[in-house]
């Protein structure tokens, strides 16, 4: 691929902002420069011919785990930033719950270090909290992480926050947005030392939803709201998966919102114990993927803007650790390269619109974030961009899979659509075939 940020594409159909219209797109310096019709060649332009195909805005993938520092045997930030520019995601936004986790700025700002040396797409880094490190959140400088992710339920580590009073003193105190983990650990203890008696050691994995029940997952998010409520915080909940949680947040536009939830591309694209039956513990994440029903109204309330944002929960294991029993297989899936197919699938079968995807996976996690310049198709903007060819299936193998674990949970899928191209800071780092890992991307940055 030649390194060049000069870039003409010719008769594209452009996704943004609500609309859909024909034009041509002018990349220069990293921006784009001129969105308009009928633009010529300049002697030094690479031009694209996109007729037929869709451009849109990079993803934002706000919710993402790549392992990196302590668990690089599954994910590190250079293999799943690969998988993330083969799938039009151009910025990602990663957890705290490494080893060490992000705890304090020190940890934070280290994984900002080794993000700038290996990553080919955009980068920020959340502060995680603990029933520990109050101070070290109080003194966050806003424009440091995107927010504070709090484990309000199972977690590895120092990172689950049980103790009242220091909840209560995060969602008063942080200085950015809160993020949600929504699950009751007493609750989902109980539910799996249930499953043993009726089992053993050979708990069914289509029992993960009952373990890891709605009513867990309900619970722990009415006391997150009620928290963010008294404090008027911020909040921002996590990969819903229920429809009982729906009723607790409120449909329309994310403009003004105080509370705003999302939901993740596998609970739009799997559910119900025959998904479990196929796919055993490879669709084992947390929260766990519940109904047919379940998926059914998330994907009607991510339509009606009842659920503002749509992400992944990329969170990679290694194939024998997947093959394990159900009690020893650790939760979770690779995402990042085929999530915007997946969304895009549901516009295919008429569940979503076009403009509402582009909508909820580049332009409300811009919105939410306060993320500068990045998240649209506007001049001055930067060139973050991805085109689409709706036209082209693509059948997921496990050789083209470039995480680190080597596998996919849409193994076998046939998707309608095709990722063509995708660019970050106006320098083409997929072509449809190959990532150019010589393309560095740059930290993200916030307007507060």
């Amino acid at each position: 691929m030649p390194m060049t940020d000069a870039w003409l594409i010719k008769n594209a159909e452009l996704i943004n902002e609500n609309k859909r219209f024909t034009a041509d797109v002018r990349v220069r310096d990293g921006k784009i420069a001129t969105i308009a019709q009928g633009l010529e060649k300049e002697r030094d332009e690479e031009v694209i011919d996109a007729t037929g195909l869709w451009l849109m805005p990079g993803m934002i993938d706000d919710q993402v785990h790549f392992r990196e520092p302590g668990l690089t045997q599954k994910a590190d930030i250079a293999s799943e930033s690969k998988a993330c520019a083969a799938g039009g995601i151009t910025s990602f936004m990663e957890m705290p719950n490494t080893k060490p986790p992000a705890l304090d700025r020190d940890s934070l700002e280290a994984k900002y270090t080794r993000a700038a040396e290996t990553s080919v797409v955009n980068y920020a880094f959340y502060m995680g909290a603990s029933n520990d490190n109050l101070e070290h959140i109080r003194k966050l400088d806003p424009k440091a992480a995107p927010g504070v992710k709090v484990f309000m339920g199972a977690s590895t580590g120092n990172m689950l926050v049980d103790n009242p009073e220091t909840l209560d003193g995060i969602f008063r105190d942080t200085p950015v947005p809160i993020i949600t983990h929504c699950e009751d650990t007493p609750m989902i203890d109980a539910n799996l030392a249930k499953a043993h008696e009726k089992y053993g050691e050979d708990i069914p994995v289509w029992e993960h939803p009952h373990i890891r029940s709605r009513e867990a997952c309900i619970k722990s998010t009415r006391l997150a709201i009620s928290l963010a409520k008294k404090h008027n915080t911020r909040l921002h909940v996590l990969h819903i998966s229920t429809a009982d949680e729906l009723a607790l947040f409120e449909p329309g536009p994310i403009e003004g919102k105080r509370i705003t939830a999302e939901t993740c591309v596998h609970f739009l694209h799997f559910g119900g114990k025959a998904d479990y039956e196929e796919k055993g513990s490879f669709i084992k994440c947390n929260p766990a993927i519940k109904e047919e029903s379940d998926r059914e109204a998330i994907t009607r309330a991510l339509a009606e803007g009842r659920l503002d944002v749509l992400a992944t929960d990329h969170a990679p294991h290694l194939l024998d650790e997947k093959a394990q029993k159900y009690d020893k297989a650790p939760s979770g899936l690779p995402l990042v390269q085929f999530a915007l197919q997946a969304a895009l699938q549901r516009v295919t079968e008429g569940t979503l619109t076009l403009e509402r995807v582009v909508e909820a996976v580049c332009h409300n996690p811009a919105k939410l974030f306060n993320v500068e310049t990045r998240g649209f198709l506007r001049e001055g903007y930067a060139a973050d961009l991805v085109l689409v060819d709706p036209n082209k299936p693509h059948t997921v193998t496990r050789e083209e899979v470039l995480s680190k674990c080597g596998w996919s949970p849409f193994e076998g899928y046939t998707f309608s659509s095709s990722i063509a191209s995708t660019f970050v800071n106006g320098q083409r780092v997929f072509d449809g075939k190959t990532v150019d890992t010589s393309v560095h991307g740059q930290r993200l940055t916030f307007d507060r």
